[in-house]
């Protein structure tokens, strides 16, 4: 019995030891890796250099077969070391069974560099037995203000000392402010909305230098133009008397979006001598809300300005304007405004009011023969003008006002448009523009460039011809 025991322990020891020195194959197996992403935040409190770590742990019990550690950028920043072999790429690694190795990352980034994003990512690939796991880096490329799911739970002022790069979110909370200061660059990621519960405040001004600047956080080629490159900006239903001045919103996927009526007697959103640029679905896009727009211009979007479902809106000395281009064929509208939504084939409306004095509505190179629409409910206040615009329209928008000094199908004469070479200078040509002196006078005394408007007849559009 003694005999039979021992023989039967030593089988099994010898049956333990066979598997844990065999390979196992099976795309069941597991392996436990102890990051999932690595962040590096402090690159620029070490000279540009950091090094993390992480392991991959062998949990079966026999031996596992690593096929491949890799990096997947090309001409990457970072590099890996993987038990002490360097890569990008380190192949074939044995493991034992409950037994570990460690991958060293090392983030190498030059602060001067003037075309690195401001967030640098990478991903490091894992495989083994088919099966593919990942890890993603992600480090500072420069120095900012970064900021993850940033919430604005009292009022808060942001100078220009550093720019502010937005990761996850950026909350403005009901009853809360926050201010922007003239000069700051604010840089959203591709995931990054700006949402406003409570006011948002833009104190840009006229100067290159003195404006305020919102868009993605992708500086380097071809990234830097893409539309749709960051959410954008939302003011949602309890937000109230917010002011843009000389703010810059370019790149997004619906810059400026509005929803509700103002919860006091002013504008939810004012924007005077501010730039709306490139955004992929809608530059400003409004439902029962209320914008009063002063000397703005609001180019090359999917849709420039979309007033749906009644509200109260006045545009004065906008230029609003779109050409086909490389990133995308202009096939809507610069211009649709309703009294009215529809949901589940039921019309939603509310009462509209909007007044548009000395505006270009303008498009080219695409399909859309008016570029202004509108679309009228007669159960809710359809109280619509238009005075002294230039406009390009087949068909004159139902429903509004009688007209007052439209000058219509007259190509406004811009200073310098290339599509081809991503030129676009919306200033009027002097002398050959149908809009200069075409004006309706009115209480703005400058253009979007901060220059003079006369007392007399001003020019049409946000640009006055000096």
């Amino acid at each position: 019995m003694k005999i039979h025991t021992a023989f039967s322990l030593f089988l099994l020891i010898l049956i333990t030891a066979c598997r844990k020195d065999t390979f196992i194959n099976s795309a069941d197996a597991v392996i436990r890796i102890t990051a999932d992403t690595l962040k590096y935040d402090t690159v620029f409190t070490s000279a540009g250099s950091v090094t993390q770590s992480f392991k991959i742990i062998n949990d079966n019990d026999q031996k596992l077969k690593i096929s491949s550690v890799k990096l997947m950028g090309t001409g990457s920043s970072y590099s890996i070391n993987v038990d002490g072999v360097s890569g990008p790429g380190v192949t074939d690694l044995e493991l034992a069974a409950n037994d570990s190795l460690y991958v060293f990352v090392q983030v190498n980034i030059n602060p001067d560099t003037n075309n690195l994003p401001f967030v640098v990512r990478d991903s490091i690939q894992v495989n083994f037995n088919g099966n593919t796991e990942w890890i993603q880096l992600e480090a500072w490329g420069k120095n900012a203000h970064f900021m993850r799911d940033k919430q604005v739970s009292s009022d808060e002022v942001w100078d220009n000392d550093l720019p502010y790069v937005i990761l996850g979110y950026l909350y403005v909370e009901p009853g809360k402010t926050l201010t922007i200061n003239k000069g700051c660059h604010i840089y959203a990621h591709a995931d990054a909305a700006i949402i406003v519960d409570g006011t948002l405040n833009v104190n840009g001004e006229k100067d290159t230098t003195g404006r305020v600047y919102f868009g993605g956080d992708r500086l380097d080629e071809p990234y830097k133009d893409y539309p749709a490159s960051w959410p954008g900006i939302f003011f949602r239903n309890s937000s109230h008397d917010n002011i843009l001045n000389y703010a810059v919103v370019k790149n997004a996927y619906q810059a400026i979006a509005l929803q509700d009526p103002s919860t006091n007697t002013t504008p939810k959103l004012t924007l005077n001598e501010c730039i709306v640029d490139n955004a992929y679905d809608a530059g400003i896009i409004a439902l029962n809300s209320s914008v009063y727009a002063t000397n703005c211009l609001i180019t090359n979007s999917g849709k420039n300005v979309v007033l749906a479902q009644g509200g109260d809106y006045q545009f004065t000395h906008c230029t609003v304007v779109t050409y086909s281009n490389n990133f995308m064929i202009h096939k809507n509208p610069v211009l649709y405004i309703s009294n009215y939504i529809t949901v589940n084939d039921v019309p939603i409306t509310s009462d509209l009011k909007a007044v548009f004095r000395n505006n270009i509505f303008w498009g080219e190179n695409g399909t859309v023969d008016d570029e202004v629409v509108t679309a009228k409910n007669d159960n809710a206040l359809f109280d619509v003008s238009f005075d002294s615009n230039l406009w390009k329209v087949k068909t004159v928008p139902a429903g509004i006002a009688p007209l007052v000094n439209a000058i219509n199908d007259q190509t406004p004469e811009f200073d310098s448009i290339d599509v081809n070479k991503g030129i676009y200078d919306f200033h009027l040509k002097k002398t050959l523009s149908p809009a200069i002196d075409k004006g309706v006078a009115t209480a703005v005394t400058i253009d979007l460039d901060g220059n003079p408007r006369p007392v007399g007849l001003p020019d049409l559009g946000c640009y006055e011809m000096q």
